[in-house]
C-alpha cells in the first residue's frame, strides 16, 4: 500500500475543511434548529448479533472517518485489520480493542476464510488494488463494501460482481453520499414535479417542492491537491486525475439526482503546462450529460482549485447543496423568486450509516443500495468522459 499523503493535503482532509459549519435554520414542518445541531453521538447497542468487520488499509480515511465511526454502529463492529505494516496494525489493534490473532497482512490476506469472526470487510486502498483484494475477499467467503471508484476500469469491475455472484456474497461500493440524510432530501426534490403551493408536510418528513419538473443540474467538485508524490497523481494507482477522485462524485450525484442514465456525455479537459503534480494525470475536466427526460447536466472536476456544490434547477426555482459530500456540515439553500430559504438537517455520520446498511444487508439477505453494479456504471461513463476529451466530440452511451 502506498504510503498515506499529508493530511493536510489530502482530499478528504479537504472536504472536513470545507464543512467546517451547519446551517441552523430548521426544515419547514419537520425539524428544529437545535435538533439540526446536534451531531452524533454513542447509541445504545441494539441487542442481537453484529456484523463482524475487517477493514483492509489503514490510511487516513480509516483512521479519521471509518474508526471513529465503528462506536456509532448498531449492526457492525470492527473486529480485524488488514495492513502491510504489521507493527501500524498491532497498534491500532490495541487502540481499537482488535484481538490481535485478527490481523492480518496482505501476504496471508486470504486466510480471513478461516476466520468465522470477520463475516464483511472494507477495502480502503488506493484504486488500482481495489480489484484484486475485492476478489481475493470474496473468494474467501465474505462480503465486500469497496471505496470508490470501484476500480480503474469497468472490466475490472465487471470482474468484482462476476466474483460476488460467483461466492454468492454482497458486493458494495462506498458511495456515502448516497446514505447522508441531506443528500437524500435532494433526490426527492430533484424528482419532484409538482407544481403550485407545496401541500402540508407529513409529521416528520419535508415538504415536496412544488417547483415543477428538473432542467438542468450542476455539480462542482474540486480542491487544490499537494503533495506531488502521492498515490493519487499516480496513474497506475489512480486510473487517471481529478476525475477519479473527486469527479465521481458529481457524476454520480447527477445520476442519482435524476433517477435516470444519461445518453450522451460530451467531455473537455486541461492541465496546467509543467506543473509537476501533473505530469501523468489531468488536473481539470469538464463535462456534460444528457438523460433521456431532457435534463442536461453540466459538471466540473478540478484539482487545481476549490469548490464543493451542486445546484438543481426547476421550473419554478431552484435549490442547491453548498457544501454538498463533505463529511459534516452539509448546507441546503431553495431559492424561490427573489428568496433564499436556508434549510438544515441533522447531522449523521456517512460511515455509520453506510456500513449499518451493509451489515443489514447482509443480515436480512437484502440488495444494497449501491451494489457493485452502480460502480460499474460510473466507470463506463468515466471511460467515455475520457474518450470524448481525448477525441473532442460527444459520445453516445448504450
Amino acid at each position: 500500500m502506498a504510503k498515506t499523503p499529508d493530511p493536510n493535503l489530502s482530499r478528504r482532509r479537504f472536504l472536513q475543511a470545507t464543512g467546517a459549519s451547519i446551517v441552523a435554520a430548521p426544515l419547514a414542518g419537520a425539524l428544529t434548529p437545535a435538533a439540526a445541531q446536534v451531531p452524533d453521538i454513542r447509541l445504545p447497542d441494539v441487542p442481537g448479533p453484529k456484523v463482524g468487520w475487517a477493514v483492509v488499509g489503514i490510511g487516513g480515511l480509516t483512521a479519521n472517518q471509518i474508526l471513529p465511526a465503528f462506536p456509532k454502529c448498531q449492526k457492525s463492529k470492527l473486529v480485524s485489520f488488514v495492513s502491510g505494516r504489521p507493527e501500524k496494525a498491532a497498534r491500532f489493534a490495541q487502540a481499537n480493542g482488535v484481538d490481535p490473532k485478527n490481523l492480518y497482512t496482505y501476504e496471508n490476506f486470504d486466510k480471513i476464510a478461516d476466520n468465522p469472526d470477520i463475516q464483511a470487510v472494507y477495502i480502503v486502498l488506493p484504486n488500482s488494488m481495489h480489484a484484486e483484494y475485492t476478489i481475493r475477499a470474496l473468494k474467501a467467503g465474505k462480503h465486500v463494501l469497496c471505496e470508490k471508484p470501484m476500480a480503474n476500469s469497468a472490466a475490472d469491475c465487471e470482474k468484482m460482481i462476476a466474483a460476488a455472484k460467483a461466492a454468492n456474497k454482497k458486493l458494495m461500493v462506498a458511495y456515502r453520499c448516497r446514505y447522508e440524510p441531506n443528500n437524500q432530501l435532494a433526490i426527492r426534490w430533484a424528482q419532484d414535479s409538482s407544481e403550485g403551493p407545496a401541500p402540508a408536510p407529513t409529521p416528520g418528513q419535508p415538504a415536496p417542492l412544488g417547483m415543477g419538473p428538473t432542467r438542468v443540474i450542476m455539480a462542482e467538485m474540486g480542491f487544490n491537491i499537494g503533495n506531488p508524490g502521492q498515490w493519487r497523481l499516480k496513474k497506475a494507482m489512480a486510473g487517471g486525475g481529478s476525475m477519479m477522485d473527486i469527479g465521481i462524485y458529481g457524476l454520480n450525484a447527477a445520476r442519482y439526482l435524476t433517477g435516470e442514465e444519461p445518453t450522451e456525455v460530451y467531455a473537455m479537459l486541461s492541465t496546467t503546462p509543467n506543473d509537476v503534480r501533473f505530469a501523468e494525470v489531468e488536473e481539470n475536466i469538464t463535462f456534460q450529460l444528457r438523460f433521456p427526460s431532457g435534463i442536461l447536466a453540466n459538471c466540473v472536476s478540478s484539482y487545481g482549485t476549490s469548490f464543493n456544490k451542486f445546484r438543481v434547477n426547476k421550473k419554478l426555482g431552484a435549490f442547491e447543496l453548498d457544501p454538498a459530500t463533505p463529511y459534516t456540515g452539509l448546507r441546503m439553500r431553495v431559492f424561490r423568486g427573489n428568496n433564499v430559504e436556508d434549510r438544515s438537517l441533522p447531522q449523521r455520520d456517512h460511515f455509520q450509516l453506510e456500513m449499518d446498511h451493509f451489515s443489514e444487508c447482509v443480515q436480512a439477505n437484502k440488495e444494497p443500495l449501491t451494489p457493485g453494479e452502480e460502480g460499474l456504471k460510473d466507470m463506463r461513463i468515466i471511460e467515455a468522459i475520457y474518450q470524448s476529451a481525448r477525441e473532442g466530440k460527444p459520445i453516445k452511451l448504450a
